[in-house]
């Protein structure tokens, strides 16, 4: 049987990743800190995943076991000696931990004339993900092993989707997913042949696929719980429901949807179908989720290659006013979550600097450039209403 590492024993790899992999004919050996999950996996060798809807449906996933990436490192090393195919979902801020292990592991094999050919791919919501994770690796490689790296490692980014709901299962090892999925895979940079991975797309240039997730997913996400918040709304599914909330997030994907097909030439028609199932997504009540949960980090998520000013800048440099982006920029500048630190320093940014100073420092503009004006006329609108 073919040997798949996953880093990364949460609900998105146990949900996904490892789902993918089990179901193509891989053994999945989990890598995780969390002691509960590895034993449990040891024990079973199986887990079951549900689905959220309303059939309920769910399947078991077998041909899986745990390695403690702490207390057993030598297991690490020897798993990734005998991998097929790497694969992570840990965060972006754990790559450059777990690059740490990946090194030991390659340099181990390496010495050992073990190193044979595979592909390491990083399975994140953030944009060349694998490319951050292989610098990180180096870091770690002395030069001959780099080489040696260079020569029989592929690096592919990848793009993943996947929506997983805030769940408590008796079982630790349950997990429950969202039906749609997407996974992406750059082939330019595979090493081999390229598997068989039912619902896995390999394509020549991942780009337009990492920005319409970002632009639509991510997008629409954000706007939902933003704009949602400023209208006094807890919930993703409360929120999506109201016609008022659910026009102005069409409207911001409009906006998105605009610069994404002229950037891409993406089919019109195909991308408006696209765009209408990610909304559906939105209102699934099985996937509902806490607005404050949804907009936490809001000064990463107001960053200038982010997911709402990257494409109102783009629009506005075209002379097109992003009335829809400009109003949910607005609303997460009132987002003011005590558990979230960054809501903290952004509230405290606004109050100290003003809201035309702090948004353009976050957004790395000017403090007179259009958008920034715009935002700052439609955020003393929302303190108005007040």
């Amino acid at each position: 049987m073919k040997r798949a590492v996953h880093f990364g024993a949460g609900n998105i790899g146990r949900g996904f990743i490892g789902a993918v992999l089990s179901k193509a004919g891989y053994h999945v050996e989990f890598v995780d800190v969390n002691e509960e999950v590895i034993k449990e996996l040891n024990r079973t060798e199986q887990y079951t995943v549900q689905i959220a809807s309303e059939q309920k449906e769910s399947f078991i996933v077998n041909h899986v076991s745990g390695i403690h990436s702490s207390t057993q490192k030598q297991d690490v090393y020897r798993a990734i000696a005998e991998a097929d195919l790497i694969t992570a979902s840990v965060g972006p801020g754990i790559l450059p931990i777990i690059a740490k292990d990946l090194a030991g592991g390659l340099t181990e094999a390496a010495q050992k004339e073990k190193l044979h050919e595979l592909n390491i791919v990083a399975c994140e919501n953030m944009i060349n993900g694998t490319s951050f994770l292989k610098e990180e690796i180096e870091k770690h490689l002395s030069q001959e092993v780099k080489q040696e790296v260079h020569e029989k490692i592929g690096f592919p980014n990848s793009a993943v989707d996947r929506i997983v709901p805030i769940q408590h299962h008796e079982d630790p090892l349950t997990v429950e997913v969202e039906p749609f999925f997407e996974w992406v895979i750059e082939q330019k940079d595979w090493k081999g042949d390229v598997p068989v991975l039912d619902g896995v797309q390999f394509v020549e240039d991942l780009n337009p696929f990492i920005e319409r997730k970002l632009l639509t997913v991510n997008t629409g996400h954000a706007a939902i719980a933003y704009l949602g918040l400023a209208e006094g709304f807890t919930t993703v599914d409360q929120a999506i429901a109201d016609p008022s909330i659910k026009q102005k997030v069409e409207t911001v994907l409009d906006e998105t949807s605009e610069f994404l097909i002229k950037k891409y030439d993406l089919q019109k028609e195909e991308h408006k179908k696209y765009v209408q199932k990610i909304i559906e997504r939105f209102r699934n009540p099985y996937l509902s989720d806490d607005l404050s949960r949804v907009g936490r980090a809001p000064i990463r998520k107001l960053g200038a290659k982010e997911r709402l000013v990257y494409p109102a800048v783009s629009l506005m440099k075209e002379g097109k006013q992003p009335e829809g982006l400009i109003q949910a920029i607005a609303a997460a500048l009132l987002f003011d979550e005590k558990s979230d630190q960054e809501s903290r320093e952004l509230q405290h940014a606004v109050h100290e600097q003003g809201v035309k100073q702090a948004f353009a420092q976050i957004a790395g503009l000017p403090p007179q450039d259009e958008l920034v004006l715009e935002v700052e006329k439609q955020f003393y609108q929302y303190i108005e209403k007040r």
